[in-house]
């Protein structure tokens, strides 16, 4: 994890390990909105059968699209990271251009 001094201290980034915790709150929001989709299309059965169902399959294929959006996304976040840390390891070793 990260300690409190990282916050004042700009020689660690903490993003990438905070990226999980806000991509497992994403998760649960996508399913959150997504249960109430579920609900929203049986609830809308009862006045039109094939309009609930569609809400009702709409809502399941949103929820299976958030979730891999939004992983996609963590990850990109982390690749941005990651190619930081590469970069700086090639400077380190004078590897750089001159």
């Amino acid at each position: 994890m990260f300690s409190f001094s990282d916050l004042f201290q700009w020689d660690r980034f903490i993003t990438p390990t905070i990226i999980k915790t806000f991509y497992w709150l994403v998760i649960a929001l996508i399913c959150l909105f997504g249960l109430s989709g579920v609900f929203s299309g049986l609830a809308a059965m009862a006045i039109s059968p094939f309009g609930g169902f569609l809400v009702l399959l709409s809502s399941i294929a949103s929820v299976v699209v958030g979730i891999v959006f939004s992983r996609i996304a963590a990850e990109l976040i982390l690749i941005v990271f990651r190619i930081n840390e590469h970069l700086g390891a090639i400077r380190d070793q004078g590897g750089g251009m001159r």
